[in-house]
């Protein structure tokens, strides 16, 4: 079975996650989700990982659900025949007994998670305790746009298209996209985007909040700025993720204090000290992975 999904990391410690159905515009099928939540584990509990590009392989990031797979699985086919998936379970029958839960009850969550399968595929890279940039070319539609705004940052190509495309089928966003999009581009924003269903254009996109910056070559850009990133210590970038992945949650008050107690842990740590005897020294920094 070709992986619905690919992870490789590189020396210095980026990690390049790739959804993997280029023939389909890479749509979502229950294998994508799996396999989403199954990389964002196994990236979450390597230390060596200090950034992650989310990128798309071939022509677009991804167009949305796969509604032939869902609709056959509905109708009684198995979710899979392509072998184990990326949960372990061997052959269909794991994955058709977490279709049958979302089918019978959407509201059941992932044992041990705020969130259900469809959910974790977007929010793994919220939760990540690593930096995520999306780099986005193409189509980013529904699911695979919610997926794309669980990213930190979001790179894309100034023609790409973007849609929050869920009232299209009469439905709503349902893979954390509400709260993504509250934080991104205000209440109005994204109540129009909700409504209307409309296509956004990568410049739009920057223009509205709901995309950090457009090049032509998203990946790359992307992918530099992970190196940017994974350059400075690791466990300042982790505690500033925290801290404003947060922000919006806490009080001033609360939020304050938050960050009184992420610098008092950082301060005169061997990462902080080589921070600041590499820049006086004039010379690239050689941080220690968390652990």
């Amino acid at each position: 079975m070709t992986d619905r999904v690919t992870v490789s990391v590189t020396d210095d410690g980026v990690a390049d996650v790739r959804l993997n159905r280029p023939d389909k515009l890479n749509a979502l099928d229950l294998a994508t989700f799996e396999a989403l939540m199954d990389a964002g584990d196994r990236i979450a509990a390597d230390p060596a990982v200090r950034a992650v590009v989310l990128s798309g392989e071939g022509r677009s990031f991804s167009a949305g659900l796969d509604f032939s797979n869902f609709a056959a699985m509905a109708n009684g086919a198995p979710a899979s025949s392509e072998g184990e998936g990326p949960s372990g379970d061997a052959g269909p029958s794991g994955g058709a007994k977490r279709f049958a839960r979302l089918l019978n009850d959407i509201t059941d969550r992932e044992p041990g998670r705020i969130t259900n399968l469809g959910q974790q595929a977007a929010h793994a890279w919220r939760e990540l305790p690593q930096p995520v940039i999306a780099a986005v070319q193409g189509h980013a539609l529904g699911g695979g746009l919610q997926i794309a705004l669980g990213a930190d940052l979001r790179i894309v190509t100034p023609d790409a298209k973007l849609s929050v495309l869920e009232i299209r089928w009469g439905l709503v966003p349902d893979m954390t996209g509400t709260a993504a999009l509250i934080r991104l581009v205000g209440e109005d924003v994204a109540k129009e985007l909700t409504f209307t269903g409309r296509m956004v254009s990568g410049e739009e996109a920057v223009r509205l909040g709901l995309a950090t910056r457009t090049a032509d070559d998203p990946r790359q850009a992307a992918t530099d700025l992970a190196r940017e990133i994974a350059a400075n210590s690791p466990h300042a970038i982790r505690a500033a993720k925290r801290l404003l992945n947060r922000a919006s949650d806490r009080d001033l008050a609360g939020q304050y204090l938050e960050e009184s107690r992420e610098l008092g842990a950082l301060r005169g740590t061997p990462n902080q000290a080589e921070a600041v005897k590499a820049y006086f020294e004039k010379r690239p920094p050689n941080f220690t992975d968390p652990t």
